[in-house]
């Protein structure tokens, strides 16, 4: 395989980064192009790097750098999106399994479950035939809905005293078919681990079930990279995902984000560092702040 390599003259002082920088964006440029003209052969990333002109590792490495994900991830992200277009305009999951490229529907089941937590055929009915528990629990932010699923924590949400029913149609709307049970109970564990920050462990991380777009559910895992005690404004949260220019539609991602505090939306803030915008209250995301600031400090 012959790989080309971009001709590089001797530049002026302080251009030399410039003119790496335009090398790798033309190589980035060549390998998105491959992978968007061919994406339903699900081509291997030697194939895409052999088309970018550079080798695999240095594909791996450079695209990385450039969009925050792998050319691996990219192709399942876009393969992904299409599954969903098909699903919602009511193709079976067979059908869109193979329209999408994949040997089947158990390839697209595995994609599924990797991203969202869920099945193909879950996703397709909103919810349909799948059964949220849920329960009202007392934590430091005031009320706390905990709502759990078969695979994952699938919403967490808060209210006021006499806000519960509110928070909980809020929280139904995400789900508008799925089944509900209020089971106290069965919901304590998982609030327990969500709020008692002893029960924080990196080696067993809290499963949470996403559904929303491809663009909101990048969002919300550039917010679950915040560290704790710290914040990102919108505009840097914009630019972590890739889309510098979009503040306005990561702030609205941020505003739809279904599992409050375990995806951290309370650090994202302002241009200046105000505090703004939070669907449960500015104080409670001051509170939010405030709590996480003492525990990082005694860790």
């Amino acid at each position: 395989m012959t790989l080309a390599k971009p001709i590089m003259t001797t530049p002026l002082p302080g251009v030399a980064p410039l003119v790496t920088a335009a090398a790798d964006y033309d190589v980035v440029r060549r390998a998105i192009a491959h992978i968007r003209g061919n994406w339903r052969d699900q081509p291997e990333v030697d194939v895409i790097a052999e088309a970018a002109g550079v080798s695999s590792t240095d594909l791996h490495h450079l695209f990385r750098r450039w969009c925050g994900l792998t050319p691996k991830a990219f192709l399942q992200a876009l393969t992904l999106h299409s599954a969903r277009e098909l699903l919602r305009s009511s193709a079976s999951v067979l059908d869109a399994s193979y329209e999408v490229g994949l040997s089947g529907p158990g390839r697209l089941h595995d994609l599924f479950v990797t991203h969202e937590s869920m099945s193909p055929g879950e996703w397709k009915a909103g919810g349909g035939g799948l059964t949220i528990t849920y329960g009202f629990h007392p934590c430091q932010f005031g009320m706390a809905l905990v709502m759990v699923a078969p695979r994952g924590l699938a919403g967490l949400a808060f209210a006021d005293a006499g806000e519960e029913r509110a928070a909980l149609e809020d929280m139904r709307s995400r789900w508008p078919r799925a089944t509900y049970v209020e089971d106290y109970a069965a919901t304590a564990a998982t609030a327990r681990r969500i709020f008692d920050s002893a029960q924080w462990r990196p080696d067993q991380p809290l499963r949470v079930v996403l559904l929303g777009t491809d663009f909101e559910v990048r969002v919300w895992e550039g917010l679950m990279a915040i560290p704790l005690g710290k914040l990102m404004t919108y505009s840097d949260l914009a630019a972590k995902v890739g889309s510098p220019k979009a503040s306005r539609a990561v702030g609205a991602a941020v505003g739809k984000n279904p599992i409050s505090f375990v995806v951290p939306c309370h650090r994202a803030v302002g241009k200046s560092g105000d505090i703004t915008g939070y669907h449960w209250g500015l104080t409670r995301k001051r509170a939010m702040l405030g709590w996480e600031a003492g525990v990082s400090s005694d860790s």
